[in-house]
C-alpha cells in the first residue's frame, strides 16, 4: 500500500476497438477528475487463444 492512497481506478479492454479507445477513456477520466494526483500506474496484458486483455490500473490521491 502506498501512503496517502485514496483510490484505485481500473481501465480494461478485451476487444481491439476497446483497446484502441483506452487512452482516450483514461484521458477523459483524468480531465473529469481535476483534483486527482496520480501516484502510481501499472499496465497488465493477458492473453489466451481468443482474447487479448489490456488493463491499466491507476492509483491516485485527491
Amino acid at each position: 500500500m502506498i501512503a496517502g492512497e485514496t483510490g484505485v481506478k481500473v481501465f480494461t479492454a478485451t476487444k481491439a476497438k476497446e483497446r484502441d479507445e483506452l487512452g482516450e477513456n483514461i484521458t477523459r477520466w483524468i480531465k473529469n477528475n481535476p483534483g486527482v494526483e496520480i501516484i502510481s500506474k501499472k499496465v497488465t496484458q493477458s492473453s489466451d487463444n481468443e482474447y487479448h486483455c489490456l488493463t491499466i490500473t491507476i492509483i491516485y490521491k485527491k
